[in-house]
This record gives C-alpha cells, structure tokens and sequence, in this order.
C-alpha cells in the first residue's frame, strides 16, 4: 500500500530508482553470457525493489504492468502516464549503462531458431502472468497486508526467464526492450516496439482475467462463486504445464526452479479465489482428507478445470517451439518400479504439505505457496531423470497426450500409470495427515 503523503515526484524518483536497476542487471546478465543464475539474479533485484520502494510508488517498474494497473482502476491514467515515461527513460539509462560497463552491446530479437510469432507467444504470456500476479497479490483487498506479494512478483521472472527466455530473450517489460534495443541501436532497432505491443496484449489480457476472477473488486456486494474457481484453476493449471513444457523442449538449466516459481506465483495470486490446487492430487487429497474442505461435486468440477488447462497449456508450448521438438515423452526411463515409487513418494509430499500449511485452522498466512512450490523444486531434483517429477496428473496427461500427437506408435497408457502413482500419493497423504492432525477433526 502507497503511503498517502508521497508525492508525486517521490513516486517518479523510486520508479526510476527501480526500473533502473532492473533494466541495468537484465543487461549485465545479457552481456556477460547470463548462466544458470541469471533469471534467478533479475528476479531477486525485482523482488527486493518492491519490498524497498512498493510502499513508495506502488513499486510497477514496468508500464505493461502501470497499464494493467490503470485498466483495473488501481491509478489514475495521467499518474500512469508519468510513471510509464520515467520507466522508459530508466530503462535507456539503464542499458546505456550496462553497455558501457562491458564495452558492447547485444542486440534485442527473438532467439536463433525461432519466429516472431513465437515470439510474441513467449512475451504476452508471461507478460500476461507478471501483470496477474501484480493485480491479485499487490491490488486486491482479498490479499490485503500480505508479505508475500514482493517474492510472488519477482519469482514470475523466474517462471518466464528459463523457458520462454530461450525464445523470446524473456523481456516481460518494455522498459527492458526498449533499454536494449537503445542501448544496441548501431546494431539494429525495432524489435522493442514489437515488443512493447506484445506486452501492452498482455497487459490488457491480464486486467480482463483479473475482473473475471475477482468480480467483488468492481461491484459492491458481488461475490465469486464456483465459476470464478473454476477459471482460478485453469489458468494456473495452464502456466503450469506451459511452463513445465518450454524448459524440457528448450533445455532449460533452471528447470526445476522455474516450474516451482511458477506454481508459487499462481497459488499466491489465486490461492484466496479457489484454494490454488491446480493439480488433481491435491484436490483429491483435500477431498479425501475430509473436514469439508471441499465437496464431491466440486471437486470433480475442479479436476476438469485442471485437465483442461493441462491439455491446453501443452497445446500452447507445442505451437511455440520448432516443429522438429514439439513435445517429449513422459517417462525417461523404462523402469516402471521405480518410476511408480518415485511418483508416489513426491506425490505424497506435495499433497501433504498442502494440507498441512493451507488448510489447517492454523494455516501460513504468507509461507505456504513457497513452501508448496518448493515440493516442486525437490522433486525435480531428486527425481528428475527417473520419472520426470510430474507428481500431477494434470502434467502426466497434457504432456502425453500432446507426444501422443506427434507419435503415432505413442499408445497414450503412460500417463495412465502415472496417474495411478500420483492419485495413491494423494490418498497416503490424506491418510497420514488424519493420523498427525488430529486436533483438525476435533469440533471446536
């Protein structure tokens, strides 16, 4: 929340402050050849500017993200208008910067390989994911005095950076595209007003979803019902699977990384709308657990949201890679002993955790995305090269119906035994959890 005596030249002052050092270490990263930790890099200095200056300016940093503001009535247009000139201004300055620092300058296109339409996939999705988070974790009186708002934001970058960065460059912002292509003039501009459009797409994109899933923020006494979960679970289900798509079919370094953030993000921007289950397990699991969290009907209403946006977010990472690699196969071994431990046992945490920290009286108010993101993140890891770490079946079957496409001797049956490990995950989990919460089924 801005406090009300900033003015607005203080406002300019800390969006300059933040684009600036934003756009300098986007260009930093770009010009000393990035390497595994440069998205993760961008989205802390991201991240610790809101939490420095959001009290300030609102901390945008970003005119698609000053736009989508403005579009959900948040700003004034003509304060937006300011904010978007400082931004592009800082911007310029810092590539200007970064360039001198290095001594050259890298053009701003899309990346070797790929197309301008692929492109423009890469930067209105993400766009879209960064101006959505801002509006329900930063805007929204559900989520009102949160302290989780600055990691959501700043871990989108993380999501979008690994996969759609390998296609795009990962901009997400037109201050970075326009303080690129500045800073690379003499080799070539353009590329940033394209962009720039992408992003504006985006932008638009955003404030509409948000008014679709929070229809209490503009009508007095309106309140969302089972139609506005049901879109809550789609669209995080949908980044999800894209975002689990572009790092395999791009050979991400950060995979695990970037899958996690971009549940976290989700589960924080829509947590407080559906309970951001955006996977089959976890709401079997609720469902199993009892203490009518969730009802039957529901529940099936959810699962077909989920599989929706599975089936749908692996069409999309399809359509944004080459043809030659549009989708992979689920399991990359053939040891299906191990494979099923594996899916169960990380099924297991996942689910259990999710029961633990956001649906117990005494629930985390602002630690339990990261904390159910980071199940992701272990996964990954430890189980990566074994099973592939789907612990969803919303994953399982999107990624293997789309390989089934491109595979005609595909038999579509993988994803069905995946689906079994991960679906006895949630039920262990359920069952677990009634034996150590047991105060939760005390009537109180």
């Amino acid at each position: 929340m801005v406090r009300e005596e900033v003015g607005l030249q203080n406002k300019l002052i800390s969006e300059f402050i933040g684009t600036f050092l934003l756009v300098l270490t986007v260009t930093c990263h770009l010009l000393n050849g990035g390497g595994v930790f440069a998205g993760l890099s961008i989205a802390a200095i991201l991240m610790v500017m809101i939490y420095a200056l959001g009290d300030v300016s609102g901390a945008h940093f970003n005119p698609a993200v000053t736009v989508a503001i403005s579009l959900s009535n948040q700003q004034k247009w003509i304060t937006s208008l300011y904010y978007i000139i400082v931004q592009l201004l800082a911007g310029v300055a810092g590539g200007l910067i970064g360039t001198n620092i290095f001594g050259h300058a890298a053009n701003l296109a899309p990346k070797p390989g790929f197309t301008w339409p692929q492109a423009a996939g890469a930067e209105i999705l993400y766009t879209f994911m960064l101006c959505f988070v801002v509006l329900n974790t930063a805007c929204c009186r559900a989520n009102a005095g949160n302290q989780y708002f600055g990691l959501a934001i700043g871990f989108v970058i993380v999501a979008g950076a690994y996969g759609a960065g390998n296609i795009s460059g990962g901009c997400f912002n037109p201050a970075v595209a326009f303080g690129i292509d500045a800073s690379s003039a003499k080799l070539g501009f353009g590329w940033s007003v394209a962009y720039t459009g992408y992003e504006l797409i985006g932008a638009a994109a955003a404030a509409l979803l948000y008014k679709t899933v929070r229809p209490e923020e503009f009508t007095a006494g309106q309140k969302g019902g089972i139609f506005e979960k049901l879109v809550s679970e789609f669209l995080g289900t949908y980044f999800l699977v894209l975002t689990v798509g572009l790092n395999v079919l791009t050979g991400s370094a950060g995979a695990a990384f970037s899958i996690a953030a971009s549940l976290m993000c989700m589960i924080y921007a829509l947590g407080s709308v559906s309970g951001g289950h955006f996977n089959p397990a976890v709401t079997l699991s609720i469902l199993f657990a009892g203490r009518s969290k969730i009802s039957s009907q529901d529940a099936l209403y959810y699962i077909g949201a989920q599989l929706l946006g599975g089936v749908l977010g692996a069409m999309t990472y399809r359509g944004m890679v080459h043809p030659s690699k549009r989708s992979f196969p689920l399991a990359p071994s053939n040891d299906w002993v191990t494979i099923g431990l594996a899916e169960f046992i990380f099924t297991f945490v996942l689910c259990y955790v999710v029961l633990a920290v956001a649906t117990t009286r005494n629930a985390s108010k602002d630690m339990f995305g990261l904390a159910i993101g980071s199940c992701v993140t272990v996964g990954g890891l430890a189980i990566g090269k074994v099973s592939g770490g789907s612990l969803n079946p919303a994953v399982s079957i999107g990624v293997d119906m789309i390989h089934a496409l491109d595979t005609p001797a595909h038999k579509f049956v993988e994803s069905l035994a995946y689906t079994s490990f991960e679906v006895l995950g949630a039920g262990a989990a359920a069952l677990v959890f009634t034996n150590t919460h047991v105060d939760e089924y005390i009537k109180k």
